[in-house]
């Protein structure tokens, strides 16, 4: 089973706590703050009031012995700084860290973080994408040119097969799901059949999804 230190208990942090729960994964949470620790208990594994920038007390807490440490510090960027950057000098496998401005990402990404997450930035692409169109329903972008969309089936596709609409050969778009009645089906095949309400989980180029579905 993964374990994860997970440092800064604020919303965005208690929000990570509950998720891991659900999936299972053993998790120690941090934070200076004893109401932030106590709110989390009921979703992590073990957790410690403490300061992540006091080297002797992250070292007391076996850094090594964490698939990975997420540091989610959002009202302090110092802190969050000095925390990436002792989780590695500790032997940090892996380090994720929050930023709220792209400056923070560069200096996270330079001073310890593997990656960066940067919530508000992400949301916003999701909503602006999201809102686009009535036939989006969810948006995960892979790069800078790839996209996975859900999207609802447009009213002339309704009755036709895979093989009909035949997206792939003109647009370069792989179908990877069908979702109906709230259930998706991965194991499609080219005489599925497409019906009124149905959505698809569709993998390809942006510029090609927004053309085939008028977006």
């Amino acid at each position: 089973m993964k374990t994860i230190l997970l440092i800064g208990l604020g919303r965005f942090g208690r929000h990570i706590a509950r998720r891991l729960n659900d999936l299972n994964i053993q998790v120690m949470a941090v934070d200076n703050q004893e109401e932030r620790v106590n709110a989390v208990l009921p979703y992590v594994t073990h957790a410690q009031i403490g300061d992540s920038t006091d080297e002797e007390f992250l070292s007391s807490l076996g850094i090594r012995n964490y698939d990975a440490c997420i540091v989610t510090i959002g009202d302090n960027f110092q802190n969050s700084l000095e925390t990436a950057s002792l989780l590695k000098e500790l032997g940090a496998g892996k380090v994720i860290a929050r930023a709220s401005r792209g400056v923070q990402e560069k200096f996270l990404l330079r001073n310890g973080a593997d990656e960066v997450v940067y919530p508000e930035k992400q949301l916003a692409s999701w909503t602006a994408i999201r809102c686009t169109s009535e036939h989006i329903l969810d948006y995960i972008e892979l790069d800078g040119d790839h996209s996975i969309f859900e999207l609802s089936i447009p009213g002339d596709w309704n009755g036709k097969t895979i093989i009909q609409l035949d997206i792939r050969k003109k647009y370069g778009i792989n179908i990877l799901g069908v979702r109906e009645n709230g259930e998706l089906n991965m194991n499609i095949v080219p005489d599925t059949v497409l019906s009124k309400g149905t959505s698809i989980l569709v993998l390809g180029r942006q510029r090609a999804v927004q053309k085939c579905f008028h977006i």
